[in-house]
């Protein structure tokens, strides 16, 4: 049986021949596109009003509609654009100015936003909803202006805490998001800063900051080879981009000086590797995980040049045993023994020639920056590392703070046998307490002021 051809009925848009009736048209899409917003049915409602739009695009109001919409769909550049179109054409339109002004606040530009809200106090002084914004909008340029003085500090907390309350404020703002990112990566916290650059880059696949601090984690986590490609895939995006660029730089020199020095130690070349990894260990003190494995590698090797200069004075006094043969031979092994054991001076950052006061002093400086309860929101690879560190600065101010020890100590005596250390009773947090005034009481940062700031908690 033959196919029939059937004419279905297309439904069109009525012909319109004036602009009464277009308006009229343009009025039916926006009853429609405000029931569907009512209905909080946004895509449809956004629909409506772009018919409406298209119908009469010299209503501001239509736009105003449309940006409320966008803005219900968290689409704020576009609501933006709408709400900017709509004052345009009508100075005087309030609603555009609030929402202009909402939407400058949530992409992160306070400023615009309070010259908008200022505009709406301006048509109607007694706006209420105009004036809490704009006290918004001074709490946002306050917490930026703590958190641009924190990043100078190197108080990252802080700066994480800032932002946090202006993403409150600023829930679109990609750049407020980045520096989080970026100061949750220098506290360690890799997965929290990863998730928040991941989400960026979902968003928005050329985002040169959100590539760089996908790279950063990568590199403080001794991922070198990713990072490298993380940091050049931001350079290709931004290539004035100085973070990135300079983060390239040291994760590159730092492999190749890294390998430069294992290849050295394989070949027996001990001085050379030794310098080597200190040459690695200048180039970023940030990079804990790498430096880690570089302290390990360069002790191995200067332990290397003892051993081998032990060996030459073994072979010495055996040819020949005289007293000045025997006396090389045990220096060398008393350097070899030193050599091999944690050098506290470098611990708290004095020279062997510091004063009482300048251990004192240094020792509450490295006290207080590796506390545990100063790291408890880190991860805990961090948090072990930290913990670590607080104990051998405990250790180097037992011995360094107490003449007799610290005279074994520089002579290169074992400590044990004066019982410093012997049965493990060794405790950190004792010498911190009684260091600190004999409080029994917990110990807490607070994370609302600057770097360093503390209090004693009493229970």
């Amino acid at each position: 049986m033959a196919a029939v051809d059937i004419d279905v009925p297309v439904e069109t848009e009525p012909q319109i021949c004036n602009q009464e009736d277009l308006e009229r048209l343009a009025e039916s899409f926006k009853e429609q596109g405000n029931a569907y917003y009512s209905k909080k049915d946004y895509s449809q409602a956004f629909n409506y009003y772009t018919k409406a739009i298209d119908a009469c695009p010299k209503n501001a109001s239509y736009y105003g509609n449309r940006a409320a919409t966008l803005m219900m769909l968290c689409r704020f550049r576009e609501a933006l654009e709408d709400s900017q179109q709509a004052v345009r054409l009508d100075d005087c339109f309030m609603k555009g100015h609030l929402r202009e002004g909402k939407c400058h606040l949530s992409l992160g530009n306070a400023m615009a936003a309070n010259r908008c809200f200022q505009k709406v106090l301006e048509l109607e002084p007694s706006n209420r909803e105009a004036q809490q914004e704009k006290n918004n909008a001074a709490t946002l340029l306050e917490y930026q202006r703590m958190a641009d003085f924190g990043f100078e500090k190197r108080d990252f907390r802080k700066v994480v805490y800032c932002m946090d309350r202006a993403l409150a404020l600023a829930s679109a703002c990609h750049r407020f998001k980045i520096l989080k990112a970026e100061c949750l990566a220098l506290l360690g916290r890799y997965p929290e800063a990863q998730s928040v650059a991941s989400d960026i880059l979902r968003m928005d696949s050329t985002n040169a900051d959100a590539l760089y601090v996908r790279g950063l984690c990568l590199y403080y986590e001794d991922c070198i080879d990713k990072a490298v490609q993380f940091f050049v895939q931001a350079l290709k995006m931004a290539p004035d981009h100085e973070k990135a660029r300079l983060a390239c730089r040291n994760a590159k020199a730092l492999k190749a000086k890294k390998e430069e020095g294992n290849q050295a130690f394989k070949n027996n070349n001990y001085e050379a590797a030794y310098q080597l990894y200190t040459e690695a260990l200048a180039i970023d003190p940030n990079n804990i995980k790498t430096n880690a494995k570089l302290y390990c590698n360069r002790a191995t090797a200067g332990a290397k040049q003892y051993e081998e200069a032990v060996r030459d004075y073994e072979k010495v006094y055996q040819t020949e045993k005289t007293s000045d043969h025997k006396q090389m031979l045990k220096k060398a092994q008393m350097e070899l023994k030193k050599s091999k054991r944690k050098d506290y001076y470098k611990v708290l950052g004095v020279g062997k020639n510091a004063t009482e006061d300048e251990i004192k002093k240094a020792y509450r400086k490295r006290a207080l920056m590796h506390h545990p309860d100063r790291h408890s929101s880190a991860t805990p690879e961090v948090q072990k590392e930290e913990e670590k560190k607080f104990k051998e600065v405990g250790e180097a101010f037992t011995v360094l703070s107490d003449p007799k020890k610290k005279v074994r100590y520089d002579n290169g005596h074992d400590l044990e046998d004066d019982g410093c250390f012997d049965g493990g009773d060794f405790d950190a947090n004792n010498i911190f307490r009684a260091f600190f005034g004999g409080h029994s009481g917990g110990f807490t940062f607070d994370s609302n002021s600057g770097p360093g700031n503390f209090f004693f908690q009493f229970g």
